[in-house]
């Protein structure tokens, strides 16, 4: 049986394919179209996925939407009715976009695909969360907690699932309590996104990037916007926010009476702990220093929030499993808390918590919960997306001209590519099949050596052309993470492998891997499984042999505002349009002409 899910018209827009429940496909519409969370109908993500299951439209059995359209609608239409006349610019917009093509939803995927109206399904957004952790995870049965900005009506999910054969069984998810539109934790923490001067959808990651170098001090006055109750429940004061009625503007202007006057976008950032750069501005110092106290107070309150509602749907399943999806998820700092503070022993969280895996959950809903199927699959790591032949890899570097070599030895290339990291030298990684959701784990990479703390500054700036102050993920071999990082049991834990918790670098490793310790002593770790990627493991075994380090610096394969690279032409544009010094494409490797390695000396003992 073929499934195809798909989820489309808000961000991150995907597809992905199941034979008899078991994933064969996962990708985002924004690595082909090459649009940053793109939206629209993922239509190369659909062919892709039919590629890459050998089947055509016709061989479909069922085609699953994350959500609800028309009750999407009605929330849209009330809303902007009950606030009527402050939603009069977003009312006419709003309705030109669904009359034009997001009612039309079972209409376009009959056109596309060419299948029978009576094969195609509709799940719920929060349900379609739900089932993208519950059955991707290792369990038969676990709580469940979903949260994001807003799907239909609901925001957050509380409830469990449970998965049990025996001869006999059923598949169960039971979302017992919710939260509904406008009170939402997720579109709380974006409205802090847009006062902090970072792009909505966008720019959640850059908030909790600069909370580190900030206090908590205002979090008695977020408090006067979220009223978070012993139990996980919480409302909002709506006065201080205008997402429920505005497109353009999702707080209010009591809300600058309360926090200041916004920062301003792309504005420099620095602080006392990022360090000043040597003509600074006295008065933007002390700005800063109250935008990163912003970040730190909205960005406890989320962990606050998250960690009530976990001690509260423990408390009512008495499960010590859990399984967290909705954009929330993507919270690495408050999933490190869940695991280290409450109850729960083990947690799951999917590679694509995000809207793109709710393809993957309306997929696996339909399979296990509306046919009764029993589960066959775990996801146990990311790489579901796109791979490319040789002759692909090497006809992109012949279009542009570029002098390479090809290996076919394996491990020469790995340990030309591990001397050129340990020199100081930026490589950009490309291997094997996409990543599946936002993190760069090791095929579509930049790499360099973490021993280095200039790295963080090169990488950020010549490299990213992004903000100076953001940090960088530590790919580290599964067996030495304790040794680096304040996380035990690596191996049992997999959101860990899917970079999704942040955990404290002990003391006295810092010193050693200052280019991926944040400012706070933390660090969004990756583990690094031989298991499910073999040859990035090998690589940094053979880094480690070099420097007697067993952990590389890893960040996303792309440039500031575009999407991760996809086909090798991306790779290669990449790499010519940035600092990158080699390229690792497959077998071949590029270096780039006059690239030279690091001045400064690597911080770090040699290997004894």
């Amino acid at each position: 049986m073929h499934i195809l899910g798909l989820s489309c018209y808000f961000h991150d827009a995907a597809a992905a394919l199941l034979r008899d429940g078991v994933l064969i496909a996962a990708a985002e519409e924004e690595r082909f179209s090459r649009t940053k969370h793109d939206f629209g109908f993922p239509r190369h993500a659909i062919d892709f996925c039919l590629r890459q299951g050998g089947l055509t439209a016709q061989d479909l059995d069922y085609v699953v939407f994350y959500e609800k359209p028309f009750v999407k609608f009605q929330r849209i239409l009330q809303s902007n009715l009950r606030t009527w006349p402050r939603s009069w610019r977003a009312f006419p917009d709003a309705m030109t976009h669904w009359m034009r093509e997001k009612l039309w939803t079972r209409t376009l995927i009959q056109e596309t695909l060419g299948i029978p109206a009576e094969r195609i399904l509709f799940s719920e957004h929060h349900l379609s969360h739900a089932a993208s952790a519950f059955f991707c995870a290792p369990y038969e049965e676990a709580a469940i907690i979903t949260v994001d900005g807003v799907g239909e009506w609901t925001t957050t999910t509380m409830g469990r699932g449970s998965a049990t054969w025996n001869g006999q069984g059923r598949n169960e998810i039971v979302l017992s309590h919710e939260i509904r539109f406008p009170h939402s934790l997720g579109l709380l923490y974006s409205a802090f996104t847009a006062f902090l001067g970072f792009e909505v959808n966008e720019g959640e990651y850059k908030v909790m990037g600069m909370a580190p170098y900030g206090q908590p001090r205002y979090r008695d006055r977020v408090a006067q916007v979220l009223h978070l109750e012993r139990d996980g429940s919480f409302w909002l004061d709506l006065d201080y926010l205008s997402y429920h009625y505005s497109d353009r503007r999702s707080f209010s202007r009591k809300l600058t009476q309360l926090f200041g006057e916004p920062r301003v976008p792309e504005s420099e950032f620095y602080t006392r702990s990022t360090g000043l750069p040597d003509r600074h501005d006295a008065r933007r110092l002390e700005a800063n220093e109250h935008y990163a106290d912003v970040a730190a107070s909205i960005q406890q309150a989320t962990e606050d929030a998250l960690l009530a509602m976990a001690n509260r749907v423990h408390d009512e399943t008495g499960l010590t499993r859990l399984c967290l999806a909705g954009g929330v998820a993507y919270n690495s700092v408050a999933n490190g808390r869940l695991l280290r503070e409450t109850p729960f022993t083990d947690i799951y969280i999917q590679p694509a918590a995000g809207d793109s895996g709710g393809a993957v959950g309306a997929a696996l809903y339909a399979y296990h919960v509306l046919l009764q199927r029993p589960r066959a699959f775990v996801m146990d790591h990311a790489y579901w997306g796109a791979a490319f032949s040789d002759a692909q890899l090497e006809a992109a570097l012949r279009d542009r001209n570029l002098a390479f070599e090809r290996f076919s030895d394996d491990e020469e290339l790995l340990e030309e590519v591990a001397g050129a990291l340990a020199d100081g030298r930026v490589v950009g990684w490309y291997q094997g099949r996409t990543e599946w959701g936002p993190r760069a784990l090791g095929n579509r990479s930049i790499l360099a050596d973490p021993r280095r703390a200039e790295m963080k500054s090169i990488v950020n700036e010549k490299i990213k052309f992004r903000e100076p102050f953001r940090p960088f993920a530590p790919s580290i071999l599964m067996d030495r993470v304790a040794e680096y990082v304040d996380f035990q049991d690596s191996d049992r834990h997999l959101p860990a492998q899917f970079m999704l918790y942040v955990a404290d670098v002990r003391p006295e490793q810092r010193s050693r891997i200052p280019a991926v310790t944040h400012a706070d002593g933390s660090s969004r770790l990756q583990a690094v499984s031989p298991r499910t990627n073999p040859r990035y493991a090998r690589l940094i075994e053979r880094f480690e042999a070099r420097t007697g380090v067993p952990v590389v610096l890893n960040t996303s394969f792309n440039l500031r505002g575009e999407p991760m690279v996809n086909a090798p032409a991306d790779a290669v544009t990449t790499f010519l349009n940035s600092g990158i010094d080699w390229l690792a494409l497959g077998s071949y490797l590029v270096r780039k002409p006059g690239s030279v390695r690091a001045d400064a000396p690597a911080q770090a003992a040699a290997a004894t």
